[in-house]
């Protein structure tokens, strides 16, 4: 069984959660662990021989320690690159917290020292007219690490997407700041300062820009012993 799960989630859709992910997992090979990832949901596919394939959940797939078949890292793959709740919809899906549970607790009971989930877009999408897909890592009761992407208004979506983690029982392991532009944000490093002083858990790192970002290359931005030895 994984000894450490967390549930990646981000302050919106397009923060870089899947980056972050992807350097966790690699960091976390480089110290000799096995790890495992999963993309239950993922909107956004595009066709090919194979079948329905995510860019996100591929870079998954190559980060983690482990084999696993795509079907088992998105078991939930759909074509329109839009909220998960439509794009279900409109495949003649239906989402249900209780299965993607099922599907996280499945890779669960497979050896190995580190296990992330990344979710899909923010704390609240939903997954049906009844449930967002908060309702997953609160079933699982794992501990969440929250992607926020270096742009004006972040600190405001940051604090609401923690204090919402904490509403709802699970603990704030710890979050990545990622710089999604090549343009700096203005007063990056005040920014910065005020999130570390309030967010109320540890910054993991800062994740510089790259044109084509290389998620091998990166590991030393975040230091993830605040994980593994928590």
């Amino acid at each position: 069984m994984a000894k450490k799960t967390f549930f990646v989630t981000g302050t919106d859709t397009g923060v870089g959660k899947t980056l972050i992910s992807a350097i966790i997992l690699h960091a976390a090979g480089n110290m000799g662990l096995r790890t495992l990832a999963m993309k239950p949901i993922a909107s956004g596919c595009e066709q090919t021989p194979e079948g329905l394939r995510n860019e996100d959940a591929l870079m998954l797939q190559e980060a983690m320690s482990e084999s696993l078949s795509y079907d088992q890292v998105n078991p939930i793959a759909m074509a329109p690159a839009i909220a998960p709740h439509v794009a279900a919809v409109q495949a003649g899906r239906q989402l249900s917290a209780q299965r993607l549970v099922g599907l996280c607790r499945g890779l669960q009971l497979r050896p190995a020292e580190l296990f992330i989930i990344e979710g899909a877009g923010g704390w609240r999408v939903p997954l049906n007219d009844r449930e967002t897909y908060a309702a997953v890592p609160r079933a699982l009761e794992v501990p969440v690490i929250l992607v926020v992407a270096l742009r004006l208004g972040c600190i405001n979506h940051a604090l609401l997407t923690a204090e919402a983690i904490r509403a709802d029982g699970l603990k704030l392991a710890g979050w990545v700041a990622n710089r999604p532009d090549q343009e700096a944000m203005t007063s990056e490093v005040e920014t910065l300062e005020y999130l570390i002083q309030h967010l109320g858990a540890p910054c993991l790192g800062v994740v510089p820009w790259r044109a084509s970002p290389a998620p091998d290359s990166l590991t030393g931005q975040i230091n993830i012993t605040l994980l593994i030895d928590n």
